[in-house]
């Protein structure tokens, strides 16, 4: 099943894995989240909360993203936190929350699953299936998800290597799913001056040597607000094929991440900012 691709991008030599891989003459897969296609040439934005808090919450984002453009909307039921006493997410109580606002918005919605033991339940709710930073080697978990028939959004590990990626990527595929997103969300380096590096290099070079769509997490990748609406400006620019990150309608009193979070009219502004420059770049952000 494997391959070495050295020749479709010049000096590069990875193990490019078969399904994963980008073939001569093969378009982009696009992946259709209900009615909302990513891959093609809009720019499809993906916001909301870190973590599902409260109906107030949920639903005045989710109402205001709607309005200023948002095509999916993102929230976690399931939060995988480095301390074991921080806000885990509300579960289930969550996910039909995220249900209840869909019906109103119809917003397609993201989430996280965390465990293979969590697929089947995320899957009667969610529109799309996130496997996050830290599970992103999970490989029981990558199985159960290509087995579910849903798209996933696969995030980069913090360490992993472009190669680990599309890997991990190839974990899915194998089970019948191609309906994968890539999303690069920073990794980790020697900085300290923000919470991850993000690596937008890793977009031309994943769009180099996959046909599977790639999208852009500013908010992990800084984690920091101010830096937030530049690096999603740099995401459009250099050819992203959508960015989610995280908006809350009040950042400061946020359980989880407030401190990433655009607030309600940061990100009404942003967006005027993304269509300019999805322009620009011979997309559209609808």
């Amino acid at each position: 099943m494997e391959t070495n691709v050295c020749n479709i991008v010049a000096d590069v030599k990875i193990k490019i894995p078969e399904l994963v891989g980008l073939k001569e003459n093969h378009k982009t897969t696009i992946v259709k989240v209900n009615e909302v296609e990513i891959g093609g040439s809009e720019v499809i934005i993906i916001a909301g909360p870190c973590a599902v808090e409260s109906e107030e919450q949920l639903f005045s984002t989710a109402r205001s993203i709607k309005e200023d453009g948002a095509k999916l909307l993102r929230g976690g039921a399931f939060k995988p936190r480095s301390s074991p006493y921080s806000f885990q997410g509300l579960g289930e109580e969550g996910l039909k929350l995220l249900r209840e606002i869909r019906k109103e918005t119809n917003l397609p919605i993201v989430t996280e699953a965390m465990d293979t033991r969590q697929v089947e339940l995320v899957s009667k709710y969610a529109d799309m299936i996130q496997i996050g930073s830290r599970n992103m080697q999970n490989y029981p978990l990558l199985k159960e998800v290509g087995m579910s028939g849903k798209p996933v959004l696969l995030k980069r590990g913090m360490m992993a290597t472009i190669e680990e990626f599309l890997f991990s990527a190839e974990y899915i595929l194998s089970q019948g799913n191609d309906q994968v997103i890539l999303c690069e969300r920073g990794i980790r380096t020697f900085e300290t001056s923000t919470r991850n590096t993000l690596d937008l290099s890793a977009v031309p070079m994943l769009k180099n040597l996959t046909h599977l769509p790639v999208i852009i997490d500013p908010s992990h990748g800084s984690g920091l607000r101010w830096m937030v609406p530049a690096l999603a400006k740099a995401a459009v620019a250099v050819g992203a094929d959508g960015i989610i990150m995280e908006v809350h309608n009040n950042p400061e009193v946020a359980l989880c991440d407030g401190h990433q979070s655009l607030n309600l009219e940061e990100f009404k502004e942003l967006m005027v900012d993304l269509r300019k420059i999805a322009t620009a770049v011979g997309k559209q952000i609808l």
